[in-house]
Protein backbone atom coordinates (compact mmCIF):
# COMPACT_ATOMS: atom_id res chain seq x y z
CA UNK A 1 0.00 0.00 0.00
CA UNK A 2 2.41 2.70 -1.13
CA UNK A 3 -0.13 5.56 -1.24
CA UNK A 4 -3.65 6.85 -0.07
CA UNK A 5 -6.48 8.33 -1.43
CA UNK A 6 -8.73 10.81 -0.23
CA UNK A 7 -11.81 8.38 0.04
CA UNK A 8 -9.70 5.38 2.14
CA UNK A 9 -7.86 8.68 4.32
CA UNK A 10 -11.01 10.21 4.80
CA UNK A 11 -13.38 7.98 7.29
CA UNK A 12 -17.01 7.58 5.73
CA UNK A 13 -19.50 7.47 8.15
CA UNK A 14 -19.79 3.30 7.98
CA UNK A 15 -16.25 3.00 8.75
CA UNK A 16 -17.12 5.33 12.09
CA UNK A 17 -20.33 3.29 12.87
CA UNK A 18 -17.70 -0.25 13.28
CA UNK A 19 -16.06 1.63 15.98
CA UNK A 20 -19.16 1.98 18.16
CA UNK A 21 -17.90 1.64 21.59
CA UNK A 22 -15.77 5.08 20.46
CA UNK A 23 -18.42 7.00 19.04
CA UNK A 24 -17.45 10.54 19.19
CA UNK A 25 -18.49 12.81 21.97
CA UNK A 26 -17.52 15.95 20.53
CA UNK A 27 -17.83 15.68 16.84
CA UNK A 28 -15.65 16.49 14.28
CA UNK A 29 -15.94 18.50 11.37
CA UNK A 30 -15.64 17.19 7.88
CA UNK A 31 -12.80 20.24 7.17
CA UNK A 32 -10.92 19.03 10.16
CA UNK A 33 -10.93 15.61 9.26
CA UNK A 34 -9.40 16.48 5.99
CA UNK A 35 -6.54 18.55 7.83
CA UNK A 36 -6.01 15.78 9.75
CA UNK A 37 -5.23 13.59 6.41
CA UNK A 38 -3.47 16.32 4.88
CA UNK A 39 -0.97 17.38 7.77
CA UNK A 40 0.13 13.35 8.05
CA UNK A 41 3.20 14.17 10.04
CA UNK A 42 3.62 12.29 13.19
CA UNK A 43 4.03 16.05 15.54
CA UNK A 44 0.67 16.89 13.58
CA UNK A 45 -1.18 14.13 14.50
CA UNK A 46 0.21 14.85 18.14
CA UNK A 47 -0.77 18.25 18.20
CA UNK A 48 -4.89 16.93 17.05
CA UNK A 49 -4.87 14.91 19.90
CA UNK A 50 -4.78 18.00 22.56
CA UNK A 51 -7.65 19.49 23.12
CA UNK A 52 -7.70 23.72 23.35
CA UNK A 53 -10.53 26.00 24.71
CA UNK A 54 -12.35 25.81 21.39
CA UNK A 55 -11.56 22.37 20.39
CA UNK A 56 -11.82 18.38 21.56
CA UNK A 57 -10.51 15.50 18.76
CA UNK A 58 -13.10 12.71 17.96
CA UNK A 59 -13.33 10.07 20.03
CA UNK A 60 -12.61 7.73 16.99
CA UNK A 61 -9.21 9.59 16.51
CA UNK A 62 -8.11 9.60 20.00
CA UNK A 63 -8.78 5.93 20.07
CA UNK A 64 -6.74 5.66 16.10
CA UNK A 65 -4.04 7.36 17.35
CA UNK A 66 -3.66 6.32 20.59
CA UNK A 67 -3.53 2.49 19.46
CA UNK A 68 -1.56 2.64 16.60
CA UNK A 69 0.96 5.83 17.79
CA UNK A 70 3.13 2.86 19.43
CA UNK A 71 4.18 2.37 16.14
CA UNK A 72 6.57 5.00 16.37
CA UNK A 73 6.98 5.98 19.99
CA UNK A 74 6.80 4.69 23.16
CA UNK A 75 3.23 5.39 25.02
CA UNK A 76 5.41 7.43 27.95
CA UNK A 77 7.08 9.45 24.95
CA UNK A 78 3.62 10.39 23.88
CA UNK A 79 2.74 11.45 27.13
CA UNK A 80 5.87 13.35 27.66
CA UNK A 81 4.45 15.51 24.35
CA UNK A 82 1.19 15.56 24.86
CA UNK A 83 1.59 17.20 29.02
CA UNK A 84 4.27 19.28 27.25
CA UNK A 85 1.84 20.54 24.57
CA UNK A 86 -1.00 21.16 27.29
CA UNK A 87 1.40 23.06 29.22
CA UNK A 88 2.77 25.42 26.70
CA UNK A 89 -0.90 25.76 24.54
CA UNK A 90 -2.72 26.97 27.78
CA UNK A 91 -0.11 28.45 29.69
CA UNK A 92 0.06 26.56 33.08
CA UNK A 93 3.60 26.57 33.96
CA UNK A 94 2.39 30.67 34.38
CA UNK A 95 0.89 30.96 37.81
CA UNK A 96 -0.92 34.74 36.69
CA UNK A 97 -2.55 32.19 34.04
CA UNK A 98 -6.15 33.43 33.60
CA UNK A 99 -8.02 30.86 36.23
CA UNK A 100 -11.27 31.26 33.66
CA UNK A 101 -9.18 29.95 30.86
CA UNK A 102 -7.78 26.84 33.05
CA UNK A 103 -11.35 26.26 33.92
CA UNK A 104 -12.63 26.11 30.07
CA UNK A 105 -9.54 23.79 29.31
CA UNK A 106 -9.34 21.56 32.56
CA UNK A 107 -12.52 19.26 31.49
CA UNK A 108 -11.87 18.66 28.58
CA UNK A 109 -8.11 17.60 29.56
CA UNK A 110 -9.33 15.67 32.15
CA UNK A 111 -11.93 13.62 29.72
CA UNK A 112 -8.46 12.98 27.61
CA UNK A 113 -6.95 11.57 30.31
CA UNK A 114 -9.56 10.08 31.35
CA UNK A 115 -10.35 7.74 27.45
CA UNK A 116 -6.54 7.01 27.68
CA UNK A 117 -6.68 5.36 30.87
CA UNK A 118 -9.71 3.79 30.46
CA UNK A 119 -8.90 1.96 27.10
CA UNK A 120 -5.24 2.02 27.58
CA UNK A 121 -5.22 1.38 31.46
CA UNK A 122 -2.05 -0.97 30.90
CA UNK A 123 0.23 1.34 29.58
CA UNK A 124 0.36 3.48 33.08
CA UNK A 125 2.21 0.21 34.62
CA UNK A 126 5.06 2.23 32.93
CA UNK A 127 6.31 4.77 36.24
CA UNK A 128 7.15 7.16 33.55
CA UNK A 129 3.40 7.11 32.48
CA UNK A 130 2.27 7.32 35.83
CA UNK A 131 4.28 10.28 36.74
CA UNK A 132 3.51 12.61 33.68
CA UNK A 133 0.03 11.97 34.53
CA UNK A 134 0.06 12.77 38.23
CA UNK A 135 2.25 16.14 37.23
CA UNK A 136 -0.49 17.20 34.87
CA UNK A 137 -3.27 16.43 36.70
CA UNK A 138 -1.88 18.08 38.96
CA UNK A 139 -1.65 21.25 37.32
CA UNK A 140 -4.93 21.26 36.18
CA UNK A 141 -6.63 20.45 39.24
CA UNK A 142 -5.05 22.75 41.88
CA UNK A 143 -7.13 25.36 43.03
CA UNK A 144 -10.27 23.63 41.88
CA UNK A 145 -12.29 21.38 44.01
CA UNK A 146 -14.62 19.74 41.06
CA UNK A 147 -11.01 19.11 39.26
CA UNK A 148 -9.46 17.37 41.80
CA UNK A 149 -12.59 14.98 42.42
CA UNK A 150 -12.67 14.24 38.85
CA UNK A 151 -9.02 13.45 38.74
CA UNK A 152 -8.96 11.39 41.91
CA UNK A 153 -11.74 9.16 40.58
CA UNK A 154 -9.72 8.82 37.33
CA UNK A 155 -7.02 7.68 39.43
CA UNK A 156 -8.41 5.54 41.62
CA UNK A 157 -10.15 3.73 38.32
CA UNK A 158 -7.14 3.58 37.12
CA UNK A 159 -5.34 1.64 40.16
CA UNK A 160 -8.26 -0.56 40.56
CA UNK A 161 -8.16 -2.05 37.01
CA UNK A 162 -3.82 -2.04 37.05
CA UNK A 163 -4.58 -4.17 40.67
CA UNK A 164 -7.40 -6.71 38.89
CA UNK A 165 -4.69 -7.29 36.55
CA UNK A 166 -2.06 -8.19 38.74
CA UNK A 167 -4.20 -10.46 40.74
CA UNK A 168 -5.40 -12.25 37.78
CA UNK A 169 -1.33 -12.87 36.72
CA UNK A 170 -1.36 -14.24 40.17
CA UNK A 171 -4.26 -16.29 39.73
CA UNK A 172 -3.02 -17.89 36.06
CA UNK A 173 0.60 -18.76 37.77
CA UNK A 174 -0.93 -20.68 40.64
CA UNK A 175 -3.73 -22.39 37.59
CA UNK A 176 0.12 -23.17 35.95
CA UNK A 177 1.62 -24.27 38.88
CA UNK A 178 -1.73 -26.70 39.45
CA UNK A 179 -1.96 -28.25 35.90
CA UNK A 180 0.58 -31.71 35.67
CA UNK A 181 1.83 -33.44 33.47
CA UNK A 182 -0.84 -36.22 32.76
CA UNK A 183 1.29 -39.60 32.57
CA UNK A 184 2.60 -38.98 36.19
CA UNK A 185 -1.10 -38.55 36.96
CA UNK A 186 -2.08 -41.80 35.37
CA UNK A 187 1.34 -43.40 37.17
CA UNK A 188 0.09 -42.48 40.71
CA UNK A 189 -3.70 -43.35 40.24
CA UNK A 190 -5.33 -46.53 39.80
CA UNK A 191 -7.49 -46.32 36.92
CA UNK A 192 -10.66 -46.74 39.04
CA UNK A 193 -10.33 -43.63 40.61
CA UNK A 194 -9.05 -41.42 37.69
CA UNK A 195 -10.79 -39.01 36.38
CA UNK A 196 -12.15 -37.75 33.16
CA UNK A 197 -14.26 -34.95 31.61
CA UNK A 198 -17.51 -37.01 31.19
CA UNK A 199 -17.21 -37.49 35.02
CA UNK A 200 -17.14 -34.13 35.57
CA UNK A 201 -19.75 -32.86 33.13
CA UNK A 202 -21.97 -34.83 30.18
CA UNK A 203 -23.84 -32.07 29.10
CA UNK A 204 -22.74 -30.12 26.06
CA UNK A 205 -24.21 -26.91 26.46
CA UNK A 206 -23.43 -26.56 30.10
CA UNK A 207 -19.89 -27.26 29.05
CA UNK A 208 -20.02 -24.76 26.25
CA UNK A 209 -21.01 -22.52 28.74
CA UNK A 210 -18.09 -23.04 30.90
CA UNK A 211 -16.11 -22.76 27.88
CA UNK A 212 -17.42 -19.15 27.31
CA UNK A 213 -17.05 -18.51 30.84
CA UNK A 214 -13.30 -18.93 30.53
CA UNK A 215 -13.17 -17.31 26.83
CA UNK A 216 -15.03 -13.78 27.88
CA UNK A 217 -12.98 -13.50 31.23
CA UNK A 218 -9.56 -14.12 29.37
CA UNK A 219 -10.62 -12.08 26.61
CA UNK A 220 -11.35 -8.89 28.88
CA UNK A 221 -7.94 -8.70 30.03
CA UNK A 222 -6.38 -8.59 26.94
CA UNK A 223 -5.39 -4.67 26.39
CA UNK A 224 -6.17 -3.83 22.78
CA UNK A 225 -2.42 -2.07 22.42
CA UNK A 226 -1.08 -5.94 22.94
CA UNK A 227 -2.22 -6.75 19.34
CA UNK A 228 0.18 -3.63 17.98
CA UNK A 229 3.34 -4.09 20.38
CA UNK A 230 3.01 -7.90 19.70
CA UNK A 231 4.08 -7.22 16.14
CA UNK A 232 5.51 -3.61 16.35
CA UNK A 233 9.35 -2.93 15.07
CA UNK A 234 11.36 -0.13 15.68
CA UNK A 235 11.10 3.10 13.15
CA UNK A 236 14.23 2.83 10.07
CA UNK A 237 13.88 6.51 10.19
CA UNK A 238 14.54 6.78 13.51
CA UNK A 239 17.63 5.07 13.83
CA UNK A 240 18.58 7.17 17.06
CA UNK A 241 16.51 5.33 19.11
CA UNK A 242 15.71 2.37 20.54
CA UNK A 243 12.39 2.71 20.99
CA UNK A 244 11.69 -0.76 21.53
CA UNK A 245 14.12 -2.55 23.42
CA UNK A 246 11.88 -2.51 26.56
CA UNK A 247 8.23 -2.80 25.30
CA UNK A 248 5.92 -4.35 27.70
CA UNK A 249 5.11 -7.64 26.57
CA UNK A 250 1.77 -8.80 25.29
CA UNK A 251 1.40 -11.10 28.60
CA UNK A 252 -2.26 -11.28 28.41
CA UNK A 253 -2.70 -12.04 24.82
CA UNK A 254 -0.44 -14.79 24.73
CA UNK A 255 -1.90 -16.14 27.68
CA UNK A 256 -5.17 -16.42 25.80
CA UNK A 257 -3.25 -18.18 22.72
CA UNK A 258 -2.11 -20.80 25.37
CA UNK A 259 -5.67 -21.13 26.33
CA UNK A 260 -6.11 -21.97 23.14
CA UNK A 261 -3.79 -24.75 22.81
CA UNK A 262 -4.35 -26.14 25.92
CA UNK A 263 -7.95 -26.54 25.32
CA UNK A 264 -6.86 -28.44 21.99
CA UNK A 265 -4.70 -30.59 23.69
CA UNK A 266 -7.07 -31.52 26.59
CA UNK A 267 -9.67 -32.68 24.04
CA UNK A 268 -7.17 -34.70 22.17
CA UNK A 269 -6.12 -36.56 26.11
CA UNK A 270 -9.53 -37.00 26.75
CA UNK A 271 -10.05 -38.71 23.56
CA UNK A 272 -6.90 -40.89 23.71
CA UNK A 273 -6.88 -42.07 27.80
CA UNK A 274 -9.82 -44.20 27.42
CA UNK A 275 -8.94 -47.66 27.08
CA UNK A 276 -11.83 -48.88 25.60
CA UNK A 277 -12.99 -48.08 21.95
CA UNK A 278 -16.63 -47.54 23.08
CA UNK A 279 -15.81 -45.11 25.30
CA UNK A 280 -13.23 -42.90 23.23
CA UNK A 281 -16.27 -42.93 20.22
CA UNK A 282 -18.53 -41.56 23.20
CA UNK A 283 -16.34 -38.55 24.23
CA UNK A 284 -15.98 -37.70 20.60
CA UNK A 285 -19.24 -37.34 20.62
CA UNK A 286 -19.38 -35.69 23.38
CA UNK A 287 -16.94 -32.84 22.24
CA UNK A 288 -18.69 -32.63 18.54
CA UNK A 289 -21.78 -31.86 20.70
CA UNK A 290 -19.94 -28.82 23.08
CA UNK A 291 -18.27 -27.86 19.35
CA UNK A 292 -21.35 -27.29 18.01
CA UNK A 293 -22.85 -25.06 21.11
CA UNK A 294 -19.70 -23.10 21.19
CA UNK A 295 -20.93 -22.47 17.56
CA UNK A 296 -24.53 -21.42 18.25
CA UNK A 297 -23.54 -19.38 21.46
CA UNK A 298 -20.75 -17.56 19.25
CA UNK A 299 -17.87 -18.41 20.72
CA UNK A 300 -15.89 -19.67 17.44
CA UNK A 301 -12.68 -19.89 19.97
CA UNK A 302 -13.49 -22.98 21.90
CA UNK A 303 -14.99 -24.06 18.48
CA UNK A 304 -11.80 -24.21 16.53
CA UNK A 305 -9.70 -25.46 19.77
CA UNK A 306 -12.05 -28.13 20.39
CA UNK A 307 -11.48 -29.30 16.34
CA UNK A 308 -7.91 -29.02 15.91
CA UNK A 309 -7.97 -31.16 19.12
CA UNK A 310 -9.51 -33.93 17.17
CA UNK A 311 -7.63 -33.07 14.09
CA UNK A 312 -4.62 -34.06 16.31
CA UNK A 313 -2.75 -36.92 14.39
CA UNK A 314 -2.53 -39.33 17.42
CA UNK A 315 -6.66 -38.89 17.35
CA UNK A 316 -7.20 -38.96 13.93
CA UNK A 317 -5.68 -42.42 13.24
CA UNK A 318 -8.09 -43.93 15.91
CA UNK A 319 -9.86 -45.38 12.75
CA UNK A 320 -11.33 -48.00 14.83
CA UNK A 321 -12.98 -45.52 17.35
CA UNK A 322 -13.82 -43.11 14.34
CA UNK A 323 -16.02 -46.40 12.56
CA UNK A 324 -17.83 -45.88 15.99
CA UNK A 325 -18.59 -42.25 15.70
CA UNK A 326 -21.69 -40.19 13.60
CA UNK A 327 -19.78 -38.19 11.87
CA UNK A 328 -22.09 -36.13 10.42
CA UNK A 329 -22.39 -33.10 12.69
CA UNK A 330 -18.29 -33.04 12.65
CA UNK A 331 -18.11 -33.31 9.16
CA UNK A 332 -20.87 -29.69 8.97
CA UNK A 333 -18.37 -28.24 12.08
CA UNK A 334 -14.98 -29.07 9.62
CA UNK A 335 -16.82 -27.37 7.12
CA UNK A 336 -16.71 -24.26 9.49
CA UNK A 337 -13.32 -24.78 9.66
CA UNK A 338 -12.19 -25.15 6.04
CA UNK A 339 -9.70 -22.63 5.91
CA UNK A 340 -9.89 -22.38 2.00
CA UNK A 341 -10.92 -18.86 0.43
CA UNK A 342 -9.12 -17.44 3.39
CA UNK A 343 -11.93 -19.26 5.81
CA UNK A 344 -14.84 -17.59 4.34
CA UNK A 345 -17.23 -20.37 5.54
CA UNK A 346 -15.84 -18.83 9.01
CA UNK A 347 -15.89 -15.53 8.06
CA UNK A 348 -19.72 -15.50 7.25
CA UNK A 349 -20.30 -16.93 10.51
CA UNK A 350 -18.61 -14.07 12.37
CA UNK A 351 -20.31 -11.76 10.40
CA UNK A 352 -23.86 -13.08 11.23
CA UNK A 353 -22.92 -13.47 14.90
CA UNK A 354 -21.45 -9.61 14.60
CA UNK A 355 -24.93 -8.60 13.25
CA UNK A 356 -26.92 -10.93 16.06
CA UNK A 357 -24.72 -8.71 18.65
CA UNK A 358 -25.30 -5.39 17.16
CA UNK A 359 -29.43 -5.93 17.29
CA UNK A 360 -29.42 -8.06 20.34
CA UNK A 361 -31.91 -8.10 23.28
CA UNK A 362 -30.22 -10.17 25.21
CA UNK A 363 -26.47 -10.52 26.70
CA UNK A 364 -26.72 -14.05 25.07
CA UNK A 365 -27.33 -12.99 21.64
CA UNK A 366 -24.21 -10.61 21.90
CA UNK A 367 -21.73 -13.21 22.83
CA UNK A 368 -18.93 -13.04 19.93
CA UNK A 369 -15.53 -14.70 20.60
CA UNK A 370 -13.53 -15.16 17.24
CA UNK A 371 -11.43 -16.96 16.53
CA UNK A 372 -8.41 -15.75 17.75
CA UNK A 373 -5.10 -17.29 15.95
CA UNK A 374 -6.93 -15.54 12.75
CA UNK A 375 -7.68 -12.37 14.25
CA UNK A 376 -4.07 -12.32 15.44
CA UNK A 377 -2.61 -13.25 11.99
CA UNK A 378 -5.26 -10.91 9.92
CA UNK A 379 -3.93 -7.78 12.26
CA UNK A 380 -0.15 -9.25 11.31
CA UNK A 381 -0.46 -9.03 8.00
CA UNK A 382 -2.17 -5.62 8.12
CA UNK A 383 0.46 -4.51 10.03
CA UNK A 384 3.16 -6.32 7.66
CA UNK A 385 1.27 -5.21 4.16
CA UNK A 386 1.47 -1.36 4.97
CA UNK A 387 3.94 1.31 4.97
CA UNK A 388 4.38 3.21 8.69
CA UNK A 389 5.07 5.93 6.66
CA UNK A 390 4.12 7.33 2.82
CA UNK A 391 6.99 7.75 0.38
CA UNK A 392 6.75 11.32 1.20
CA UNK A 393 7.71 10.66 4.87
CA UNK A 394 4.27 11.38 6.20
CA UNK A 395 2.36 9.06 8.75
CA UNK A 396 0.39 6.20 6.72
CA UNK A 397 -2.98 7.00 8.63
CA UNK A 398 -4.88 4.80 6.62
CA UNK A 399 -3.05 1.68 8.12
CA UNK A 400 -3.71 3.43 11.82
CA UNK A 401 -7.59 3.82 10.65
CA UNK A 402 -7.66 0.02 9.70
CA UNK A 403 -5.54 -1.28 12.57
CA UNK A 404 -8.47 1.03 14.48
CA UNK A 405 -11.27 -0.56 12.93
CA UNK A 406 -9.84 -4.40 13.54
CA UNK A 407 -9.20 -3.81 16.73
CA UNK A 408 -12.42 -1.97 17.59
CA UNK A 409 -14.51 -4.76 17.04
CA UNK A 410 -12.85 -7.24 19.12
CA UNK A 411 -13.25 -3.93 22.06
CA UNK A 412 -16.70 -4.40 21.64
CA UNK A 413 -16.71 -8.22 21.97
CA UNK A 414 -14.13 -8.26 25.10
CA UNK A 415 -16.84 -6.42 27.24
CA UNK A 416 -19.17 -8.43 27.17
CA UNK A 417 -20.30 -10.55 30.57
CA UNK A 418 -20.73 -14.05 30.28
CA UNK A 419 -24.66 -14.58 31.06
CA UNK A 420 -24.27 -18.02 32.55
CA UNK A 421 -23.60 -19.19 35.71
CA UNK A 422 -20.23 -20.24 36.86
CA UNK A 423 -19.72 -24.22 37.40
CA UNK A 424 -16.56 -23.89 39.67
CA UNK A 425 -15.85 -27.74 39.33
CA UNK A 426 -16.10 -27.76 35.65
CA UNK A 427 -14.09 -24.40 35.10
CA UNK A 428 -11.12 -26.13 37.51
CA UNK A 429 -10.95 -29.25 35.46
CA UNK A 430 -10.98 -27.56 32.14
CA UNK A 431 -8.19 -24.96 33.33
CA UNK A 432 -6.25 -27.47 35.59
CA UNK A 433 -6.50 -31.43 34.34
CA UNK A 434 -3.82 -32.82 33.43
CA UNK A 435 -3.07 -32.99 29.53
CA UNK A 436 -0.39 -35.52 27.33
CA UNK A 437 2.31 -34.05 25.92
CA UNK A 438 2.56 -34.29 21.92
CA UNK A 439 4.37 -37.83 22.70
CA UNK A 440 2.30 -38.76 25.28
CA UNK A 441 -0.65 -38.90 22.90
CA UNK A 442 0.80 -40.72 20.56
CA UNK A 443 2.14 -43.29 22.86
CA UNK A 444 -1.64 -43.14 24.48
CA UNK A 445 -3.07 -43.35 21.19
CA UNK A 446 -0.72 -46.60 19.98
CA UNK A 447 -1.64 -47.90 23.29
CA UNK A 448 -5.22 -48.01 21.98
CA UNK A 449 -4.91 -49.01 18.83
CA UNK A 450 -1.73 -50.58 17.60
CA UNK A 451 0.71 -49.50 15.54
CA UNK A 452 0.16 -49.64 11.78
CA UNK A 453 3.22 -49.85 10.01
CA UNK A 454 6.84 -50.25 10.69
CA UNK A 455 7.29 -46.37 11.51
CA UNK A 456 4.69 -46.34 13.72
CA UNK A 457 5.56 -49.52 15.19
CA UNK A 458 9.44 -47.76 15.87
CA UNK A 459 7.85 -44.77 17.09
CA UNK A 460 6.00 -46.71 19.31
CA UNK A 461 8.93 -48.21 20.49
CA UNK A 462 10.96 -45.23 21.37
CA UNK A 463 8.00 -43.74 23.30
CA UNK A 464 7.76 -46.85 25.56
CA UNK A 465 11.04 -46.67 26.61
CA UNK A 466 11.21 -43.11 26.98
CA UNK A 467 8.23 -41.82 28.48
CA UNK A 468 7.42 -45.06 30.78
CA UNK A 469 11.02 -44.41 32.13
CA UNK A 470 10.33 -41.21 33.44
CA UNK A 471 7.76 -41.81 35.77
Amino acid sequence: MGGCSWSALCPSRRARGRLRRHEPRYGMSNRSWIALCSEGSLEALIQHLVPNVDYYPDRTYIFTFLLSSRLFLHPYELMSRVCQLCVEHQRLSDPQADKMRLRNIAPKMVQLLSEWTETFPYDFRDERMMRSLKELTHRISCGDEIFRKAVQQMMQALIRKLTTLSQYEELLAKLNATASDRMAALKTKPLSIQRDILSICNDSFAMAQQLTHIELERLSYIGPEEFIQAFVQKDPLDNDKSCFSDRKKASSLQTYVEWFNRLSYLVATEICMPVKKKQRARVIEFFIDVARECFNIGNFNSMMAIISGMNMSPVSRLRKTWGKVKTAKFDILEHQMDPSSNFYNYRTALRGATQRAITANSTREKIVIPFFSLLIKDIYFLNEGCANRLPNGLVNFEKFWELAKQVGDFMAWKQVECPFERDRKVLQYLLTAPVFSEDALFLASYESEGPENNMEKDSWKSLRSTLLSRV
